[in-house]
């Protein structure tokens, strides 16, 4: 009997052991969530009601808290920062074992901002904490028809300001899966316009067209109507801006690819 409520005893610590490590997997799951400044939470220790807080994070991240002064808690999951003030507790050696509660009365939400040409600008709640680009443009109702394919991150990374130029098709059709990258509260996604090129002169619908992915200046003719019957595909003549500003003409050929901004005159037949 004595072996058996042994074993018990054990096997109820182990259940209790995991149950535990499942709440705390899961309260790390929500509070990504990450406490940060703005939230107000309330404290609570163990059979010391003296100890109890209602408090809001300031924008440095830290609290103020009785005994122990200043604690940085944003950033940090509901579980570490319980670990947090119990262990500036015993460090100051106010108590041995103190066992600390903390409840998120109210979030800040985490927000992006998405600007430029998507479907809905504005900002985007951060929902979840494995929230991704594409999940931030799909919210916003995707790139419009006259959007880039590369958009704009801005943000921070462990305190460092981030940057990073994405672009979205090659996401998907080149398996770039990576660049699907995660987002964090206060990140401005920018998508702009979509580079363009122009076409004037005998063609069949001459103005500006979007530029698709190697486009060929064959198939620029083509999105332009190809030549009216007084023009002809040969000899297209391109005025295309070099870095330095300067403007060069040039006389490209059919199979070359078009670049941005690339203007395209379709010349008079000869004949």
């Amino acid at each position: 009997m004595t072996t058996f409520n042994t074993f018990r005893t054990c096997a109820v610590s182990l259940l209790l052991a995991v149950a535990s490590l499942g709440a705390v997997q899961a309260q790390d799951k929500v509070f990504d969530d990450r406490l940060g400044a703005g939230d107000t939470v309330r404290i609570q220790v163990f059979q010391s009601p003296e100890l109890t807080l209602e408090t809001r994070i300031q924008e440095s991240g830290a609290i103020s808290y009785p005994l122990i002064g200043s604690a940085k808690i944003a950033g940090l999951t509901i579980p570490a920062a319980e670990k947090t003030i119990a262990d500036a507790l015993t460090s100051g050696g106010f108590m041995k074992l103190p066992q600390i509660s903390i409840t998120q009365v109210s979030a800040r939400r985490k927000q992006v901002s998405v600007l430029g040409n998507v479907g809905k600008p504005g900002q985007v709640a951060l929902e979840y904490a494995d929230t991704r680009l594409s999940d931030v443009l799909a919210l916003a109702g995707g790139i419009t028809s006259v959007g880039s394919d590369t958009v704009i991150i801005t943000g921070q990374r462990n305190g460092k300001p981030m940057r990073q130029e994405i672009n979205v098709a090659a996401t998907y059709l080149e398996g770039k899966s990576g660049s699907d990258i995660l987002m964090a509260g206060g990140d401005v996604v920018y998508v702009h316009r979509a580079p363009v090129f122009y076409v004037y002169g005998e063609a069949q619908r001459p103005g500006s067209f979007r530029l698709e992915r190697n486009m060929s200046f064959m198939q620029a003719l083509v999105m332009a109507g190809g030549p009216t019957v007084r023009g002809t595909e040969k000899r297209l003549r391109l005025n295309r801006q070099a870095p330095d500003g300067t403007v060069k003409e040039l006389s490209p050929d059919m199979k070359d690819m078009v670049q941005p901004d690339d203007v395209i005159f379709v010349r008079e037949s000869l004949f």
